[in-house]
């Protein structure tokens, strides 16, 4: 499975270890930016790419980062087809039930939330959750995505 990544300054040094995180796992990375740690970038420029990326191609799945990462989702969720869930902490069932419930394919991580352990975790979790695919949950999704 690919998974493209991108993050503003907010998730920068968190991005480039969940890269390596991921690669370890076995899946192609493509990084989306930023290339460089730059506290002025703005984080729609590197969230827009993975949005589009993994809104052409439903085989792939995308990992945003930011601050809250409420922002990037918000950015996110504005392609069609894409539908970012966010996590900042807390309980885990979270990603599982955005996966479940949502077939949630971009994962918005609050980088000022969570430490590096906790994001590996969470995304390892969220990449291995199956969307099983219940006619309840595609009807409503396929609403969503008609919206």
């Amino acid at each position: 499975m690919k998974i493209y990544i991108g993050t503003d300054h907010a998730g920068f040094e968190l991005k480039e270890k969940l890269k390596v995180f991921l690669s370890e796992l076995g899946y192609e990375v493509e990084d989306m930016g930023a290339h460089e740690l730059n506290d002025q970038d703005d984080y729609p420029d590197f969230i827009r790419p993975v949005a589009d990326a993994v809104s052409k191609n439903s085989e792939s799945r995308g990992i945003i980062l930011g601050g809250s990462g409420q922002g990037e989702a918000m950015v996110a969720n504005r392609i069609k087809g894409v539908r970012a869930a966010v996590y900042y902490g807390g309980t885990k069932e979270i990603v599982i039930l955005s996966r479940e419930h949502n077939n949630a394919n971009i994962l918005s991580l609050g980088a000022r939330f969570i430490s590096d352990e906790e994001a590996m975790s969470v995304v390892k979790l969220w990449l291995e959750t199956a969307f099983p695919e219940e006619e309840r949950h595609q009807r409503r999704i396929d609403k969503i995505d008609n919206i």
